[in-house]
């Protein structure tokens, strides 16, 4: 059976193409339905995401020009358009790409944990437009596992990369149980976006999003349970917020000391944890010298960042050679399989030999035969049949130089083991 994963990524393809080449759910039973007859793969899947397509095919014969010329007439491009951007991978090279796709290890943002997701929903949409057989399965299922002894055994996804993720990281230094906690996000840009989405799955609850415009700001904040107001609101809702995370694109700051301390005061020292993201700054930079206010600044996170970009490096080595002992695993279980479907063949056809032996015996015996004569004339005829075909293999393979099939021979039968223990003292 024959692998092959072809596909474009960030790495390969601006987004322009990328966009191109990307499958919308409109389209895809049509894709899978097209893809299998014009590459004559047996099994396909498809993953499609905004940092990557990519295509998963298992049959007898290497497609991939076959696949690339489909690709781009699915899509109306010229294939030579995506020849240079285009990565082809086959076999136990397909397999360690999946692998490494899956632990985040390929991913713009090394070790992000969405891609898991993304790629067993391309599974599961496989196995739904009957695209997923045997093999695929085998290769999604062993892929998941490996992904997860990645993601449990090394810090790959331990720590935060991003500047969102990041803040309310440090979030959780000040408040353990952030359940408790309410949020004041200045400003409704995608990274405010993100850290919402953040702090929700932290556990907060109650947010407040304050924003130059205020349709803007309660479009980011009533579908998780918050409330909307504008920029010159945000000093009557001070007071009862404990994490204030900003980033606008105000020239000037939107949050003075006297802002603060005033609010501080009403707090009973209640201590506010701040993160200014915004380059000009939002903050007061003389806020961070009040007491019970923890302040960090976008410079502040890019240390955090750094220094776990760092860990996450030392990670992904430890999970190269993880994925290298999975990769090593999955090809081990798939010889394993051929093995058992050719032994089972060998079986099969000794025992129809078998079978016509005994009853060419049983004849004998039931026309009056000696029974002595009968058993030994089953012993010699079965010992022939089965032997017949491959000494005649064997002395064709010596006679055209492939020695190695004699070598096979006696390590099959330890025929080495029997010559030495003939030759024993005992034995003489």
């Amino acid at each position: 059976m024959a692998l092959l994963t072809l596909g474009i990524n960030h790495r390969t393809a601006p987004v322009e193409i990328r966009e191109r080449v990307a499958f919308t759910p409109e389209r895809m039973s049509e894709a899978f339905v097209e893809l299998r007859a014009a590459s004559g793969a047996s099994e396909a899947a498809i993953l499609s995401t905004c940092n990557r397509t990519e295509l998963y095919l298992a049959g007898d014969d290497d497609c991939a020009p076959l696949v690339l010329r489909w690709l781009a007439g699915f899509h109306d491009l010229d294939a030579a358009e995506l020849e240079n951007v285009i990565y082809v991978h086959r076999d136990a090279d397909a397999v360690r790409h999946m692998m490494r796709v899956a632990a985040g290890l390929d991913s713009m943002v090394l070790g992000e944990p969405q891609i898991f997701g993304q790629l067993k929903d391309a599974y599961a949409l496989a196995r739904e437009h009957g695209g997923s057989g045997s093999f695929l399965s085998r290769m999604f299922e062993h892929t998941f596992s490996v992904a997860k002894r990645v993601r449990t055994q090394t810090a790959i996804g331990e720590n935060p990369v991003s500047v969102a993720y990041a803040s309310v990281s440090m979030a959780h230094r000040i408040f353990s149980d952030m359940s408790r906690n309410r949020a004041l996000l200045v400003g409704a840009g995608k990274t405010i976006e993100l850290v919402a989405q953040h702090l929700s799955d932290a556990g907060v609850k109650d947010f407040v999003v304050a924003n130059r415009t205020l349709e803007r700001a309660q479009a980011l904040a009533e579908p998780r349970g918050g409330r909307g107001i504008l920029l010159s609101e945000i000093a009557d809702y001070l007071e009862d917020v404990d994490i204030i995370i900003s980033s606008t694109a105000s020239p000037l700051p939107v949050l003075g000391k006297g802002t603060v301390e005033r609010s501080l005061k009403r707090r009973k020292r209640r201590p506010f944890f701040m993160v200014d993201i915004a380059v000009p700054r939002d903050i007061e930079p003389e806020v961070g010298s009040l007491a019970d206010v923890y302040l960090y600044t976008v410079d502040d996170l890019r240390q955090v960042i750094e220094e776990n970009i760092r860990t996450r490096e030392g990670a992904a080595r430890e999970a190269e050679n993880l994925i290298a002992d999975g990769v090593q695993e999955f090809v081990s279980q798939i010889r394993a399989l051929d093995a058992v479907s050719t032994l089972k063949q060998f079986r099969q056809r000794a025992e129809v030999l078998r079978d016509m032996e005994t009853e060419k015996a049983l004849r004998a015996l039931r026309n009056g035969g000696d029974p002595e004569t009968a058993l030994r004339s089953l012993a010699r005829g079965l010992t022939n049949k089965l032997l017949h075909e491959p000494s005649i293999q064997v002395r064709k393979a010596t006679t055209e130089g492939r020695t190695e099939v004699t070598e096979w021979l006696r390590e099959l039968h330890q025929l080495d083991a029997v010559d030495a223990d003939a030759t024993t003292p005992e034995k003489l």
